[in-house]
């Protein structure tokens, strides 16, 4: 019997990755750094998870003379924060909407009781940037759990922000179903012990989705499925291939 969801955010939530491209070449062009990062190039980027991590590989192989100086770990620290900010900013300038069918799971699963979770390797700031306009001021009070990039070090694919969520939960992954966009999410709700709804964005469409439990393509704003039919198949157990 299903007894939690535990959402991903960006890309699953909604389809936060352009915003975020925006800001991370407002971040480089603002400190003069003659970075720029295309779709093509941060498609590729998206492979490692969280971002001081993602500028800390572009670094690495577009200039690893410098990559490995002194100060660079601060650096990295700068343009993070600095990106954070632009993007926070551009999501209070314009609200990003859910991807088509998370509102409808969201407030299926508070009717029901059901538990709700995230489990994101982003930083708080961007999560209350992204709900708040959706869920209202006190968009946390819809989540029983919430693990992020600032109580998971190790960034996905490690399962640890999964398994912080659970013992947040206090409920075995047996019960739970992960929802995500992601092949490095995708590996880290398996390696938690996750069954995993997978809901591929522009982004990660054509990743490696052998382990999940459902794929399910949205092409064309297709809606995520509802409640009832995820509660059907996952008292059936067993893999739901692609629909």
């Amino acid at each position: 019997m299903l007894q939690a969801l535990i959402f991903d955010v960006d890309g699953t939530l909604a389809d936060t990755e352009s915003a975020h491209l925006a800001a991370f070449n407002q971040a480089f062009a603002t400190l003069k750094l003659g970075w720029h990062w295309d779709q093509q190039l941060y498609t590729r980027l998206l492979k490692v998870a969280g971002g001081h991590e993602r500028i800390a590989h572009f670094w690495q192989m577009h200039e690893p003379a410098t990559a490995k100086h002194q100060d660079t770990p601060a650096c990295i620290a700068a343009i993070h924060a600095l990106k954070t900010r632009f993007y926070t900013e551009a999501l209070q300038q314009s609200h990003l909407p859910l991807r088509p069918g998370v509102l409808d799971l969201l407030e299926a699963a508070a009717q029901l009781g059901l538990p709700l979770a995230l489990a994101t390797t982003t930083t708080p700031a961007n999560i209350e940037a992204l709900l708040r306009p959706q869920l209202g001021s006190l968009w946390r009070r819809w989540f029983a759990a919430v693990g992020d990039g600032s109580t998971a070090p190790r960034k996905k694919p490690d399962p640890q922000v999964y398994q912080q969520v659970l013992a947040q939960l206090k409920l075995p992954a047996s019960a739970c179903l992960a929802i995500e966009d992601s092949e490095i999410g995708l590996r880290a709700a398996r390696a938690a012990g996750l069954s995993t709804l997978v809901a591929p964005s522009a982004y990660t469409r054509g990743q490696d989705f052998s382990q999940a439990w459902w794929l399910h393509e949205a092409d064309e704003g297709r809606p995520l499925p509802r409640l009832s039919e995820l509660r059907q198949r996952f008292a059936q157990g067993g893999l739901a291939l692609s629909v």
